[in-house]
């Protein structure tokens, strides 16, 4: 059923789905961070991600969609999101997001990751650190009676309080029997704004942080979103479904 506002309140029955659904995202995603390491280009690492897909009969949701060539977006360094796999090579020091989503039984699952490869420097650490934390405070509003703008507000503040911007090109959004479903999840705005939130609705939550400057744009792959200013930054995401005593996160 829709709310007012256009958001779908999933049943009981849709949430166990997509429990089942995060908790095969989850072992996909953990799988392939473990492999992750110095010498392997984005290409190889889609072809880790594909076959962890395919060992659990499940549906790659990127692939083919609108056109994306991968089954993950790999953005390392400088690239924010939407990175296409290719022949870039991984070294120490580097740090990639690892954004991954799956179909099982006809529902979506969404969730992304940010790695260090090897060694890397302190204010790379705060960075993850920071973008890993503030995924988390935007999750501990996602209660019913919030707004939906108290996720935005938590995620914002927590990132600018500790010197990091945040991109606002790309936001989360809901999820369920399509990867895109209503609401826009921004990760910046004023608290207490926006449709009230309610018990059975499903959201992937993910902010963008940089180093730098929030700006962005898009390389002539049409995709891969990089930082303007060429610095580093990172991506954080979880499914979650708001239940009765705050969000249930369903990829972990």
């Amino acid at each position: 059923m829709k709310t007012d506002s256009s958001i779908i309140i999933k049943t009981p029955q849709e949430l166990a789905i997509l429990r089942e659904a995060g908790g095969i995202l989850a072992s996909i995603i953990s799988e392939v961070k473990c492999s992750l390491k110095s010498g392997m280009t984005t290409q190889e690492i889609d072809e880790k991600v594909e076959a962890a897909i395919v060992e659990r009969d499940v549906i790659p949701a990127f692939k083919g969609y609108r056109g994306f060539p991968g089954c993950a977006c790999l953005s390392v360094n400088e690239e924010v999101v939407h990175g296409v796999p290719g022949g870039r090579v991984l070294a120490d020091g580097d740090i990639i997001s690892v954004d991954v989503g799956i179909i099982y039984k006809g529902y979506y699952s969404d969730t992304a990751t940010t790695v260090g490869i090897g060694k890397i420097g302190q204010n790379l650490e705060k960075l993850l650190s920071v973008t890993s934390e503030a995924l988390y405070k935007g999750i501990e509003q996602a209660r019913a009676g919030n707004h939906l703008s108290d996720i935005s507000h938590a995620v914002q503040t927590y990132a600018e309080d500790r010197d990091f911007s945040i991109v606002r090109d790309f936001v989360g959004h809901g999820i369920g029997k399509n990867l895109h479903e209503d609401p826009e999840i921004p990760n910046f705005g004023d608290p207490h704004k926006g449709p009230v939130l309610k018990e059975g609705m499903v959201f992937a939550i993910e902010p963008m942080i940089n180093i730098g400057a929030a700006a962005t744009r898009i390389l002539e792959d049409g995709w891969t979103v990089v930082a303007k200013d060429g610095k580093h930054s990172a991506h954080f995401e979880h499914t979650i479904a708001i239940g009765e005593d705050g969000a249930e996160i369903l990829t972990k």
